[in-house]
């Protein structure tokens, strides 16, 4: 059996205040088999698909009962669910193909084969009415519908699992590409996989492009070799341009996220710094640092879990304590105290 001590009022920065431990207990299940992927719970939460080398095992959420196994091609890399919860990816880029299944259905089954181009990328649109590859090298992102088994090619992506992105209300996608040594944001219809625009933006190696909430800006930022910024429209009109002005232009964008509503857009970058945005003038409001030693307050409780042997702690900060198994409150235990 396995619990979890808390700790309260414990800091990091200084020496530890004294210890209060409370109780919590954890139920946990037998220990299944699976290889590959983290296992995945689909959108509703009722099924956790798990694969072990080439079998795509289904369970019940709840009983972690078998609903279904199915058999692909090779060992599987990547397991994503369709939006229904009742379809799931299967991608084996060993070999090349994506295999998708259906858990209400066993008979149904779909194969996507690259060929010789390869296949180092898969997931489903937000529908779930088509299929994204990316060939091995970057040379094109195939499209492929589930509804008539028709193809679109999006040549030259210039990254397979980054830089593909579909807009808030899934009629349009944007694809970063690299075309002669330069970087280009295309805009493609869903409807009709044409591209709608296509600009050239002003990053020296874009890493990643994103979608503003609302759909109404697109942000770009460079390598981590370069700290750039740059917010457009999707039309291609540039907003706003960002660069460090006090020397940390080698220490580049590492991660971003959008406020909900699309108000703010936050960055993070190698010089611990964090910095949020306008999108009103796309100006930055705040530029916050990473303290080098962070203080906890005394309202903080940290969980370390640990066993339970007989009714004593093993590997615990207290060895040897008893444990009792009433249904005790805190407050108790602080009058105990």
């Amino acid at each position: 059996r396995r619990r979890a001590e808390r700790r309260c009022g414990t800091s990091i920065a200084r020496e530890p205040a004294p210890e209060r431990t409370a109780k919590m207990s954890l139920d946990f299940s037998e220990t299944y088999k699976r290889t590959g992927p983290t296992p995945v719970f689909s959108p509703d939460g009722r099924f956790l698909a798990t694969a072990v080398e080439y079998r795509l095992v289904i369970r019940d959420a709840e009983t972690l009962t078998v609903c279904s196994i199915s058999s692909c091609l090779d060992r599987i890399h990547k397991i994503e669910w369709h939006p229904d919860s009742d379809h799931v990816l299967c991608a084996c880029y060993k070999r090349g193909v994506v295999q998708c299944f259906s858990v209400s259905d066993e008979k149904w089954t779909c194969l996507i084969d690259e060929g010789p181009a390869g296949c180092v990328h898969a997931r489903w649109s937000p529908l779930g009415t088509h299929i994204l590859t990316v060939a091995e090298f970057n040379v094109r992102c195939s499209v492929w519908s589930l509804a008539d088994k028709s193809c679109v090619y999006l040549r030259q992506p210039k990254h397979a699992d980054r830089g593909i992105e579909f807009s808030p209300n899934g009629k349009f996608i944007l694809v970063a590409e690299r075309r002669e040594c330069k970087d280009y944001v295309s805009i493609v219809s869903c409807s009709t996989w044409t591209t709608a625009a296509r600009f050239q933006v002003a990053t020296t190696d874009l890493a990643d492009a994103t979608w503003s909430p609302d759909g109404t800006a697109i942000a770009v930022w460079d390598a981590l070799t370069e700290h750039a910024l740059h917010v457009y429209r999707p039309d291609g009109t540039r907003l706003s341009s960002y660069k460090p002005a006090d020397g940390a232009a080698a220490a580049g964008v590492r991660c971003h996220a959008w406020c909900p509503r699309g108000g703010l857009l936050a960055t993070g970058s190698l010089d611990q710094r964090a910095r949020l945005f306008s999108h009103v003038s796309w100006r930055m409001l705040a530029e916050l640092a990473h303290p080098d030693a962070v203080v906890f307050p005394t309202t903080v409780a940290v969980y370390r879990e640990v066993e339970e042997v007989d009714g004593v702690l093993v590997d615990s900060p207290h060895p040897g304590l008893l444990l009792d198994d009433g249904n005790d409150d805190d407050d108790d235990d602080d009058d105990d105290d």
